[in-house]
């Protein structure tokens, strides 16, 4: 199966097929049969859509997503994409399950499996800041300048769910990387590169948790990402008779310091056909260059920095924490004497869990792209076959992307946890869910895939109104909310609640106790500390954000 891997997309669709059609030839193939987009797409539909996108004014652009979405163009490619933290926010919540911005582009929602053929590909959406990760996705129309950046944090419940597979995939997508990343690679040459990234790397800073959780449960063939601007590879080695993390030295020394020297994995691999923009560039592939371009745009932000109210909040939170393990400084012969409902109470913690036995890949080949931009190489065309053996409920002989069993079976074992509310239940651990998940897969086993209805239905529809030039680039009006019907349709399917729904009266109270629609680019960023991680932040906590990203 050949695939196309491209980096961030920030709206260039046109320049990206181009470049693959371009490469094609040259290849002397006929074209690829999957396109997969790191994040940052930016579905924007309209200009509404651009006051729920964290971008500044004065970086504003429509893009060309929106002549995909109003049927002026057609996506030449089957398109996979995540979301990323440059994103139109309030489209993909409509899709929070998945679904299809445009005829032939699919959004992979806030976590998902899918199967094309017999590849089984698995994503998450958004970056990592820990501040809110155990937060419900609470955020709704119309946002406030919190909610436009908080939006694209990944959350706890989405992850709890990925953490739930227990069978090979091919694929996994995100947009950030995952932490620790960066030294199963040529770190060396990654640091001379982007010299910011060292401090963060070497603090453990850089990259996702939940990425990096989510690599080492699934461990797929390939890991691609996006976010940090620049083309990288590494490989990991997971060790099958430790169940450790992998992302760490082989021989359990620190990480390197500044005078170490790494060593060329003799096992790399060349991934495929790379490509920068033939059509920009004229096709040269070499090694990147530290090249100024006048269309970057350099930020100086940081993507995830809370709100003063919010530091606040978390700094008092944390005096009085500190202020209340102080106080229970009791001694020990005191405390004895005590009755027992004085005693600490001892926190409950889910018994050990061994590694799946059906996820048997130990190598993961993981490769970041840049964006599209001339003299960047941002794109990566590759053959691949896959390894995960995709059951016959999922694959398909004509390679349409069709649900996957075990995903559709976790995702009813959860149904009645409503992800936009808080508090989010506590993570009650594997034991407790896997029961749960295998009664609904054999739910799923009868009413989905005897009735022949795992395929993907192609059942795209316009909900907000296509881009109007004549409305500008910053309308004084929040976009509104729209019940998407591939969303009810396939809640429908399940037979679950569906949550993303409202009446037009609680859309209509919400929106007439709006703030002001910020048509200078709500939440454009700010400057300061580091509070999630690079993979939250990008910059080394000082607003050092190097770009837009």
């Amino acid at each position: 199966m050949r695939i196309a891997i491209e980096g961030c997309g920030h709206g260039t669709l046109h320049a990206i097929y181009a470049s693959i059609t371009n490469t094609c030839q040259v290849q002397g193939w006929d074209g690829v049969d999957l396109l997969i987009i790191g994040g940052d797409f930016q579905a924007v539909r309209n200009s509404y859509d651009l006051n729920a996108m964290s971008v500044p004014a004065k970086y504003r652009a429509i893009g060309d997503f929106h002549e995909y979405y109003s049927g002026a163009r057609v996506a030449p490619y089957l398109t996979l994409f995540v979301g990323g933290n440059h994103e139109a926010s309030n489209h993909l919540w409509e899709l929070y399950y998945g679904g299809w911005v445009a005829p032939n582009i699919y959004y992979l929602g806030a976590a998902n499996v899918v199967n094309l053929g017999s590849l089984r590909i698995a994503g998450l959406s958004g970056i990592w800041a820990g501040y809110d990760y155990k937060k419900a996705h609470h955020e709704r129309l119309p946002y406030g300048p919190n909610d436009v950046k908080s939006i694209y944090h990944v959350r706890e419940l989405d992850i709890r769910k990925l953490l739930q597979v227990r069978t090979q995939v091919d694929v996994g997508i995100s947009h950030d990387w995952p932490r620790k990343i960066e030294w199963q690679g040529d770190y060396n040459q990654l640091f001379r590169f982007k010299p910011h990234f060292k401090s963060d790397a070497q603090s453990g800073r850089l990259g996702s948790l939940a990425a990096m959780y989510v690599m080492n449960r699934l461990r797929p063939r390939w890991w691609f990402a996006a976010h940090l601007h620049c083309k990288y590879s590494a490989i990991v080695e997971f060790n099958r008779v430790a169940d450790s993390t992998p992302l760490t030295n082989s021989t359990g020394a620190p990480y390197p310091s500044d005078g170490a020297k790494n060593v060329q994995n003799k096992n790399e691999i060349d991934l495929g056909n790379d490509t920068e923009n033939p059509l920009l560039d004229g096709g040269a592939s070499g090694p990147q260059a530290k090249i100024q371009n006048d269309d970057e745009i350099d930020l100086d932000m940081e993507d995830d920095v809370p709100a003063v109210s919010e530091l606040s909040s978390q700094n008092h939170c944390s005096t009085v924490a500190q202020a209340s393990e102080n106080s229970n400084d009791v001694p020990s012969e005191l405390r004895e004497q005590l009755p027992a409902s004085f005693a600490r109470p001892v926190p409950a913690s889910a018994p050990p869990v061994s590694h799946p036995e059906a996820i048997t890949n130990e190598t993961t080949h993981f490769l970041a792209l840049d964006k599209c931009l001339p003299g960047r190489r941002f794109l990566q065309i590759l053959d691949v076959d896959p390894a995960s053996q995709a059951t016959e409920a999922c694959a398909n002989p004509q390679q349409r992307l069709s649900y996957d069993k075990e995903w559709l079976a976790i995702t009813r074992a959860f149904r009645h946890i409503n992800p936009l509310t808080s508090p989010v239940p506590y993570d009650q651990g594997e034991p407790h869910y896997r029961p749960l998940i295998e009664a609904e897969e054999a739910w799923v086993e009868e009413h989905l895939v005897k009735t022949g209805r795992m395929v993907i239905p192609e059942n795209f529809e316009i909900t907000a109104p296509v881009y109007n030039p004549a409305v500008g680039l910053h309308p004084n009006e929040h976009p509104r909310e729209y019940t998407n019907p591939q969303t009810v349709s396939f809640c429908a399917m399940l037979e679950m609640d569906n949550f993303f729904n409202a009446s037009e009266e609680e859309r209509e109270a919400r929106m007439a106790n709006a703030p002001a629609a910020d048509s200078g680019g709500a939440g454009g960023g700010g400057r300061g500390r580091d509070f999630g991680s690079r993979g939250g932040g990008r910059g080394r906590g000082r607003g050092r954000g190097r770009g837009y990203r």
